[in-house]
């Protein structure tokens, strides 16, 4: 809800802190004395659009501050999370400057945001009713999750939704074939060329490595060939090495008892040399047969070597690729001979899933246009003490062509009034007066308190152009819904005030020979004057306050 508002050089507010808690507060004050002051500056919090003439005469800038504490879960806090800005506990603090020359800037926890972005944490955290302006319920693309909401329909939704993403899933894979296969066939003659081509060359994994090492050696084969004949000398040349060795071991080992072990560790030694050497020599033998001086091979090497590069630049790929393309080459014809095997499959499985969708949205639909009734219902109920026993509201659902199905399934749902007996039905919007909108409103928001994640709501002259037993009714139904939500009221009835848990008196003042609009918080007994004041007006008798007496006890 709502925590704080603070105002600073907004067309009349100096400076202006308001602090609210729960329930329902109510707004009071002489016409023209700064109350649509205080919806601006709030809206200015919420994201409005913004305007140089908010801006106090003789300031540099104009200021709002709005602290909101949502849940830890609130769609706001998802939307923050959104944009990697951490708020999970902490309460939101949304603030907007604007200079004279009409920018502004916009923050969320002293964070620079977006005005887009504020606008949207705005609109998750206040909801806001006028006359002439209407939020969240006036947006027709709200209404299907609204009586979803309202119907329970929650898991059903989602169940399509799911649905829904299974079936085009599907249906790309299928399309993507379909695409392949059409290509495929308009390139066949093409991809028969390079598949035989690539079978003619029969690329192996790791050849090319293999094959430039081999050229590497050949290249190099009499220098390296001359470089072991010399170290094989040296090892079988004039007293062979591994010989030396095994003599010396034997001496000592002759002598060794004698020794007391001290050449133990010289025979080991001379044992593994001895070993080492002999497994040298047979290496470098083996080496040694392996280089291969024939230029002959070394040309059939280099010949098979760069026609598989050859190869890999013309399909414009790495050698080592060459496989892969091949067996993929292969795939692709395959298909084509064997007429879209894969395509036919694919096709089924897109068959299959649309009817899953189609099953689960039509039960869906049918849920849907039942929660309309039980809707339509609750809302007829509330419209008689509202004075607005002549009008109507229908919830209307209709269903879809296949192209405007969806996530959401196969209906469009609006909500739609007629004021007048016989009059047709027609958006909320459109057809309600600037008086008759918020009331209808008001029975909505009645009707759907305990599904609306939006804590806070204002109401904005909800009772013009009523009195009497109406405007009592219009009272009643906003303590009521204050009992689940904060409810904030600009009001000029009596009858409304009386029922605020917490009433503010918005005035002007003069002020350093200036106007200056001021709002005070009232007490119990200063209420008991403000409504006597708007039962009798400006002279306030015993009989007004004996009345507004019965109405804060009612």
């Amino acid at each position: 809800m709502l925590v704080s508002l603070s105002i600073r050089d907004v067309v009349l507010i100096e400076r202006l802190d308001l602090s609210f808690t729960g329930g329902l507060s109510v707004f009071t004050g002489e016409t023209g004395a700064g109350k649509s002051i205080l919806l601006d500056s709030l809206g200015l919090a919420l994201g409005a659009r913004a305007e140089s003439g908010l801006v106090r005469h003789g300031a540099a800038q104009a200021s709002v501050t709005a602290e909101f504490d949502p849940p830890a879960v609130h769609p706001a806090r998802r939307l923050l999370a959104e944009q990697d800005m951490d708020a999970a506990d902490a309460p939101l603090v949304l603030r907007r400057v604007l200079t004279g020359d009409g920018r502004s800037r916009a923050y969320v926890n002293d964070q620079p945001v977006s005005i887009g972005l504020l606008r949207r944490i705005g609109d998750e955290l206040v909801e806001i009713h006028g006359q002439f302006e209407s939020h969240g319920l006036l947006d027709s693309a709200t209404h299907i999750g609204v009586l979803d909401d309202f119907g329970g329909l929650a898991a059903d939704r989602a169940a399509v939704a799911a649905a829904w993403e299974g079936w085009r899933a599907a249906r790309a894979a299928r399309e993507a074939a379909e695409a392949a296969l059409s290509k495929a066939r308009a390139e066949e003659e093409s991809l028969r060329q390079m598949f035989g081509d690539l079978s003619d060359l029969d690329p192996k994994p790791g050849e090319d490595a293999a094959l430039a090492q081999s050229r590497a050696v050949m290249m190099h084969g009499e220098k390296l060939l001359e470089a072991m004949n010399a170290a094989q000398a040296a090892l079988t040349g004039r007293g062979e090495v591994e010989a030396a060795l095994r003599t010396a071991q034997r001496a000592l080992e002759r002598v060794a008892e004698r020794a007391e072990g001290k050449l133990d560790g010289v025979i080991a030694a001379l044992d593994r040399a001895a070993v080492e050497a002999a497994e040298a020599t047979g290496l470098l033998e083996r080496a040694s047969a392996d280089i291969d001086l024939d230029p002959r091979h070394l040309e059939k090497v280099e010949e098979r070597l760069f026609a598989l590069r050859a190869a890999a630049r013309r399909h414009g790929v790495a050698v080592d690729d060459l496989v892969a393309l091949k067996e993929r080459l292969g795939r692709q014809l395959a298909q084509l001979e064997g007429g879209g095997g894969d395509l036919a499959r694919l096709a089924r499985e897109e068959q299959t899933t649309r009817a899953a969708f189609v099953e689960k949205a039509r039960a869906l639909s049918k849920a849907r246009r039942d929660a309309a009734q039980r809707l339509d219902r609750a809302v007829a109920g509330e419209l008689p003490p509202l004075k607005l026993e002549k009008a109507t509201f229908r919830t209307r659902v209709d269903g879809l062509d296949e192209a405007g199905w969806g996530a959401h399934g196969l209906d469009s749902v609006g909500f739609e009034v007629a004021t007048n007996p016989g009059a047709p039905p027609g958006p909320l919007g459109k057809i309600a007066s600037g008086g008759e909108l918020s009331r209808f409103m008001l029975a909505l928001k009645v009707v759907l308190a305990w599904i609306s994640p939006i804590p806070t709501i204002v109401f904005d002259e909800v009772d013009s152009g009523i009195g009497g037993a109406v405007a009592a009714a219009v009272g009643d139904r906003l303590a009521r819904l204050a009992d689940g939500l904060q409810v904030l009221v600009v009001t000029h009835s009596p009858q409304v005030a009386a029922r605020g848990a917490h009433h503010y008196r918005v005035a002007k003042r003069a002020a350093a020979g200036a106007t200056v609009t001021g709002v005070e918080s009232l007490p119990a007994d200063d209420r008991r004057e403000e409504i006597a004041r708007m039962l009798s007006g400006e002279t306030i008798t015993d009989q007004a306050r004996a009345a507004a007496d019965a109405l804060m006890a009612g």
